[in-house]
Order: structure tokens, then sequence, then C-alpha cells
């Protein structure tokens, strides 16, 4: 059977595409990649993946008339690897922003793990290796 190389996007509706952009351009870093007049979903890199397709994440906003969302959701949380530098930079970057960062600890991967949500309500892991 062949392998799967990785994951390729995660889309996530949204309710507001500039407070989302806002989120996962500018204060994560995300960069854009889908034309800046694409009249449909923002994509979003996440990293360059292993086979040649880049690991997106991808906003699709909602109409207006849609419903609240409601938890809870269909998505638990999506998690983002960060190096170590990047992950206390991070975490220094939220709490300075007065976001609430929320700490865990991985069952399985020795990792340094944080918790934000994005403007949606959806939970954000930043996961970066545990040094020694």
């Amino acid at each position: 059977m062949p392998d799967i190389s990785g994951i390729s996007e995660i889309v996530l509706h949204v309710r507001d595409r500039e407070r989302s952009l806002a989120f996962y351009r500018d204060l994560l870093g995300l960069e854009v990649i889908s034309p800046p007049d694409f009249p449909g979903p923002v994509f979003l890199r996440a990293g360059d993946g292993n086979a040649g397709i880049p690991q997106m994440i991808v906003l699709v906003t909602l109409p207006e008339d849609a419903p609240d969302f409601q938890p809870p959701s269909h998505l638990h949380h999506l998690a983002l690897e960060v190096t170590p530098d990047s992950f206390d930079a991070f975490n220094e970057e939220f709490s300075s922003r007065g976001l609430e960062v929320r700490s865990g600890q991985h069952p399985v991967i020795p990792s340094r793990t944080l918790y934000i949500d994005d403007p949606d309500g959806n939970e954000v892991e930043l996961i970066c290796r545990a040094d020694g």
C-alpha cells in the first residue's frame, strides 16, 4: 500500500475573513499563497510538505446568515509545528497581547505545547520538540 506523506490542508469555516487573516497571517506568520484577486477561500502556507504540495490552512468565509458555531465544534484542535526558538517567541508574543495561553503535555511525543483560540473559537496548538 502507498504511504501517506503528510497533511496537505486543514479547511476552517470563519465568520470574519479579515479577523481570521489577522490571526493566521499576521499573528502566526503564515504566508497567503492564493492570488490577491482570488474570490474564493484564502490559502495560507503552513509548511513546505514532503511531496511537493505545501501544507495549508484554508479559510472559508461563511455567509452572514449562517448560524452561530455551537460548542463542541467538529474540530477538536489543529496543531502547527514550530522550532524551539519560535515556540518561546510565540509564547511571549501571545502573552504580551493578552491572549489566554494554555499549556499541555502531548501523551506520546516528547514535546512542548501551548494552546490559544483563533477568532472563531478553534483551538490552535503550537508544538515543538522537547530539547534533551
